[in-house]
């Protein structure tokens, strides 16, 4: 029996106390990539600075290919970014031997601002920030309210949830893993099996954050928690050092959930108790991500925002801006500040 999957089983750590719309265009959702990279301006690589509207990541680094007559595997880009958007980023394009190409016939959704050189590919995950102005329309609720939640995110942090597009459409890649692995369906392609594995693992995790949460400990020391730097991947487990609790309240360093796999949960007493007893309702997934030879790994509970800014700009539009790390998603904090449906006109 196929389970029924749906995000509203988490919980908010915040009021949400706004409604309204976002994306009613891609205007509405401007993402600027951040990286920090001195890019060397000589080498086989060609580094292009990009923005495109209403159109995927995917689709760009195939058209890029397209021109430069290269296969699609020749191009390089750090991070996918949202569709129904206009979005910053960067590409790569290998050029052994070649000169730079002529990207007249770009399409139009694809405009190139800058390009330059480099000894290196672009790979993915290296990115420092995204840079998030989103605008929301048709709002009605408790503005103020709304922006001492804003204020509040940006001194308490945010719920590093893994946003609704990590388990696709209608939740489709959670569906698609417990078929696999129930032996029902099995994935033909690598970055499928990829993405499928990402969904469970992802799924599991925001039921622990879910859990922290509704404990009101999803920013606090737990009795046997595993803590991760800010800005950091590294993980240590507590060592009942007297300044965690003030470094936790500074946003220096979160405590973190288990990304399921093979392995012994570092987390003890009431945090070990917590990630088995959320685990635990999802054995398939369990089993399945240790059979595929998955190892345990951590994740923040929590990310620090950065430039976060609630801007009306009148009686019924809001204009945030912020800036999130690489992995958080920009919908998760607007699912603090409202409950925001999207434009059919996009859909």
């Amino acid at each position: 029996m196929t389970t029924q999957f749906t995000m509203a089983a988490f919980a908010r750590a915040y009021a949400a106390p706004l409604t309204g719309q976002f994306r009613v265009q891609p205007e509405d959702f401007i993402v600027n990539e951040q990286i920090d990279i001195d890019l060397s301006g000589t080498g086989e690589h060609l580094w292009l600075q990009v923005r495109k509207t209403g159109a995927n990541t995917d689709w760009v680094a195939g058209q890029l290919a397209r021109c430069a007559q290269v296969p699609a595997s020749e191009v390089g880009y750090a991070g996918l970014k949202d569709r129904h958007a206009v979005t910053t980023q960067w590409f790569s394009v290998q050029l052994p031997g070649k000169a730079d190409p002529d990207f007249k016939d770009l399409p139009a959704e694809i405009e190139i601002l800058q390009q330059q050189r480099h000894d290196k590919k672009l790979r993915r995950g290296a990115l420092l920030s995204n840079q998030f102005i989103l605008t929301l329309r048709n709002c009605s609720g408790d503005f103020a309210a709304a922006q001492a939640i804003c204020t509040e995110i940006s001194q308490r942090g945010l719920p590093n949830y893994y946003g609704e597009q990590r388990f696709g459409h209608n939740m489709g890649n959670l569906t698609k893993a417990q078929r696999w692995f129930e032996g029902s369906f099995t994935p033909k392609q690598r970055n499928q099996r990829s993405l499928y594995l990402s969904a469970a693992r992802s799924w599991i995790f925001n039921h622990v954050l879910s859990a922290r949460i509704q404990q009101n400990t999803w920013d606090q020391r737990l009795a046997g928690d595993v803590f991760m730097f800010e800005g950091g991947s590294a993980w240590f487990i507590d060592d009942a050092s007297p300044d965690l609790t003030a470094r936790l309240a500074n946003l220096d360093l979160h405590p973190t959930g288990v990304l399921w796999g093979r392995g012994e949960l570092p987390s003890s007493g009431l945090m070990r108790d917590l990630e088995v007893e959320q685990a635990t309702q999802f054995p398939i997934f369990c089993a399945g991500l240790e059979k595929q030879g998955l190892k345990q790994e951590r994740r923040a509970l929590r990310i620090k925002v950065a430039d976060l800014v609630f801007n009306p700009l009148d009686a019924n539009t809001v204009r945030l801006s912020f800036r999130l790390p690489a992995g958080a998603y920009a919908t998760i904090l607007l699912e603090q500040v409202g409950q925001f449906s999207t434009s059919d006109k996009i859909n």
